[in-house]
Formats: C-alpha cells, structure tokens, sequence
C-alpha cells in the first residue's frame, strides 16, 4: 500500500476491519464530493519518510481545504500556490532561528526525504469544509502511525504546536525521544509563544547529540 517499511509495520492496522470500514467510507466520500489530498496523496507522509528514515515528527491537523493545496503532509502547500499564513509564520521562525531566508515555495517534500514525517491527524477534508472528516476514523490510524514511532529505539524528535498536536503527547513515553512543544504557528497564537521557540535548531542539536545526521531545513 505504501511501498516502503510502514507495509510491514502497519500490516495488523492495513488489515483491520476498522481501517477497511474506514477505507470504504473514505472511497464513498471521494465519489461522491470533492475531497483533497488527491486519493493517491493521501499517505504521501508515509512514502517519502520510511519508518526507519523518520527523525523528525511534525503533527498537524488536517488537510488544507482550498482547491490545489492539500498534498498529504502536514503544513506543505504545491508549488505554485499560495502560501498558507501559517506556513508563512513557520518561514518565519526558520529564518529567525537559522537564519534559512524565508522562500516562496510551500512545497516541504525535501523536509520529508530529509526524515520529517508531516503526518495529519486527519488525513481527507472535504472542500471548503475544514475538519469535515474530523469524525471519520482517521484518527484511530494516525495514533497508530505516532505510537508505532514511539516504539522506535533510535531518538526522534516529535514538534507539537498547538493544543490539538501537544494532546499527542501521552502517546509518546519512550525517554529516548525528545518532544517541543508551542503554541500553534497561526495567526491567532504566534505571538503567544511559537515565535522564539526555535524548534528547529532545538530539534537538530538533539539529533547531533545523539549521533543522527541534522536536518537540512533549507532545501
């Protein structure tokens, strides 16, 4: 399903009859409406960051919900759209953190060959209806995906903004990881802590320290 090692590590959750009733209601929902990522997107997350790959976790929501945004990671937008305000608050941080220059592309698929798993909550929306899927199940399989992660013996560092991705936190027990938490890059609560944070130098140096090859936020 994924072509990589998450087939093996999800194979109990891809054969559950809770992922296979989830997968029919999702399959009705994309014949039916208009529903972002593209049906082949929406484990992008998972294919361009193996499990074994994975240093980084950011979580977020659900998809974007505006024609031609949603590709299957958290936060990232197709070239040539537009970007998202908090993307552009995430930029932000990045440059004042790293001094990376802020750059016009939303498209953080490098992020995710680098080690970043971008994983939504939520993995479909419905156009112009933000958490219109909220209720479906995926929820049930993302917990998974975050749990499975948790089990990993190599540290991984997991970034949680905002109070619906910090409530992730009791998933993540294992001492060796290391978990950053903020106020949500949006708008709203920028200002109220996520700026200044500095999660990325933060998340880098825990990986230096423990022998993991930096990110390379930049590209």
């Amino acid at each position: 399903m994924i072509g990589n090692d998450w087939d093996n590590i999800l194979k109990d959750t891809f054969e559950s009859n809770y992922y296979k009733d989830l997968h029919n209601k999702v399959l009705e929902e994309y014949k039916t409406k208009t529903i972002f990522p593209e049906y082949n997107n929406i484990f992008n997350a998972l294919k361009l960051t193996p499990y074994n790959n994975v240093k980084v976790v950011i979580v977020g929501q659900d998809p974007y919900h505006g024609v031609g945004e949603a590709m299957g990671l958290s936060f990232s937008v197709n070239k040539g759209i537009k970007l998202p305000p908090s993307l552009k608050n995430i930029y932000k941080e990045l440059e004042s953190d790293l001094g990376i220059p802020t750059r016009l592309d939303g498209d953080l698929t490098n992020w995710a060959r680098e080690g970043v798993l971008l994983i939504n909550s939520v993995l479909t929306v419905e156009k112009d209806l933000p958490a219109s899927h909220k209720n479906l199940g995926w929820e049930h399989i993302t917990d998974e995906i975050i749990s499975k992660i948790n089990e990993k013996d190599t540290p991984v560092v997991f970034i949680l903004w905002g109070n619906f991705a910090i409530s992730k936190s009791s998933l993540i027990t294992n001492p060796k990881h290391l978990v950053i938490t903020s106020p949500h890059p949006s708008p709203f609560s920028a200002r109220k802590g996520f700026f200044g944070s500095k999660p990325f130098s933060k998340a880098n140096e825990f990986l230096a320290k423990n022998n993991i090859k930096p990110i390379d936020f930049s590209k």
